[in-house]
């Protein structure tokens, strides 16, 4: 009887865990919408219209810009291969309707070899 008391127990834990630790991911802080953390979303660009693309990433997602496998990720704006992550001072944000990450093999697969540090597109208001 005492070890269906303790599984019965260690059973409830484990879900009360599960559900606790649902509510703390799932964001809902308030503030201004945000997009996925492979995305940058017009509403999140509309605070930063004084600002070029690059200082954009530069300050709602600066891990797009690390280099990886020691290579950085290249920049593709409106399906054109436009160099690295310099590229993107080219482009006002006002310019600028969204800005996704893609890792290396999503970039490979789409754009074809010479991602290995996954690319930035750039989807501009045309």
């Amino acid at each position: 009887m005492q070890s269906f008391r303790t599984v019965r127990s260690v059973l409830f834990l484990a879900a009360l865990a599960a559900g606790l630790s649902a509510c703390a991911s799932g964001g809902g802080g308030g503030g201004a919408p945000r997009g996925s953390t492979n995305r940058i979303i017009e509403s999140e660009l509309e605070a930063l219209v004084s600002l070029d693309a690059f200082e954009a990433v530069q300050r709602l997602r600066p891990r797009w810009l690390t280099p990886r496998a020691g290579s950085v990720p290249q920049v593709v704006v409106d399906g054109t291969q436009q160099g690295g992550p310099e590229a993107l001072r080219r482009f006002r944000v006002s310019d600028v309707q969204e800005l996704r990450y893609l890792s290396a093999g999503d970039a490979t697969m789409r754009y074809g070899t010479g991602f290995p540090g996954g690319a930035i597109e750039v989807v501009t208001r045309r």
